[in-house]
This record gives structure tokens, C-alpha cells and sequence, in this order.
């Protein structure tokens, strides 16, 4: 999975910090030199010094094989153009941007931005479950705050035959169903859940994280 990120800000370091724990390649771009250097510092990826809303820019990152693109500066036309940029001209299937005012949401979308948010932690959990090619996102709710997730139980998941009751799910979720080969079931606390089973659940960011470690190792 690669990721290029326009924005070297708090956003910006937190997201790509964030996504290189997750497995994720990252290339970074942002305008401002010394920023630059705290992040080359402070992060093992490519940090191109430049200015993000050009054709350039974009190419020296990799963009042309990018999973994803996420624009996240101060500025919401700077955001727009890389946006469009990432789309157009390299074809990005999933176009990410911050909105800094939130009266510009719907302007982006409008203009071609896939999914455009205001909050930076919400932007942060959308991201992650976004570009998480383990855990499939299949909707949001509550502004982006929760999704439903489905994910796959590895290989290794539940060697003994726990039932659900006696597995540690994190508390801001909720399993909702298992699907085990064409049976799909709504769980309770006696199911048993064995690898391979897919499993749809509705958690936010973090619950999500705990639940693809549990289940998926």
C-alpha cells in the first residue's frame, strides 16, 4: 500500500506517523524546509521539499502509483488543486482532503475530492480505515466517527474454540455478524468464531486497531 501525503503539519506528521505503524509506505510533501527536516528527522520516509500543488511535486513522491492521496496543508485551495492533481492527472483511486474551514466540505466533493473532513481525528481514524487493505471499510456514521468494518479471522485466531463471551472485544464496538462460509450468523455470546469466519463489526478508530489485532494477529 503506498500513501502520499501533501502537508507536513501536525495533521500531516501525526497521519503519516500513524499509517507507517499500520504498514503503510509513505511519501510526504511539504513547502516549508525546516519542517521538512523535523520530519526526515523524526520519520524513516521520503520527505520531497516542494510545493504540493504541482505536477512535479507529485511525480518526485510517486503519486503515479499511489493506493492513495491525502492533501492535509492550512489551506483548503491548496488541498483542492493538489486534489484534483492527484486525480486527474495520476488516475489516484482515493483522493483524501482536509477541509480547514468546514463550509468547504461539500465544495471539494464537488470538485472531485473523494472524501472530504474538517476534524483531524476524524480525519486520522477515516484515513487509517480507508487506506487499511486488511479491513474493509463499508460505511461511516456519525460524521466519520464510526464505521462498519469487515474483517477476515487469521489463520491463527482461536486455536482453542473460545466462545465470543470469553474474548476480550474492546468496548467502543460491537460485532454485528459472522459469516462462515455460506452461514452467516448474528453472534452471541456461545458463538464461536474460527478462522476464516468474516466478521462485521461497528467500531471507531481505536477499537478497530484493538479488534484487527485480536482477530487478525
Amino acid at each position: 500500500m503506498k500513501v502520499v501525503i501533501v502537508g507536513g503539519g501536525k495533521v500531516g506528521f501525526y497521519v503519516a506517523k500513524t499509517l507507517i505503524e499500520d504498514g503503510v509506505e509513505i511519501s510526504l510533501i511539504e513547502k516549508d524546509q525546516r519542517t521538512c527536516e523535523l520530519i526526515a528527522s523524526e520519520l524513516d520516509i521520503p520527505v520531497i521539499c516542494d510545493d504540493g500543488t504541482t505536477v512535479e511535486a507529485l511525480l518526485q513522491a510517486g503519486t503515479v502509483n499511489a493506493d492513495a492521496f491525502i492533501a492535509v496543508t492550512g489551506s483548503d485551495e491548496d488541498n483542492i488543486v493538489a486534489g484534483q492533481i492527484a486525480k486527474r492527472k495520476f488516475q489516484v483511486d482515493r483522493v483524501i482532503s482536509r477541509a480547514n474551514d468546514p463550509k468547504n466540505v461539500e465544495a471539494m466533493k464537488l470538485l472531485g475530492i473523494d472524501i472530504a473532513v474538517s476534524s483531524t481525528q476524524i480525519i486520522t481514524d477515516l484515513i487509517e480505515m480507508e487506506v487499511d487493505t486488511e479491513v474493509r471499510l463499508i460505511a461511516t456514521l456519525n460524521k466519520g466517527k464510526v464505521g462498519i468494518i469487515d474483517l477476515v479471522a487469521g489463520a491463527d485466531f482461536n486455536p482453542l474454540g473460545l466462545p465470543l463471551s470469553q474474548i476480550a472485544v474492546p468496548e467502543k464496538s460491537i460485532i454485528i455478524a459472522v459469516v462462515s462460509g455460506d452461514e452467516m450468523e448474528i453472534p452471541r455470546g456461545n458463538t464461536v468464531i474460527r478462522p476464516g469466519d468474516h466478521i462485521t463489526a461497528i467500531a471507531d478508530g481505536s477499537a478497530r486497531r484493538a479488534l484487527k489485532k485480536i482477530f487478525m494477529g
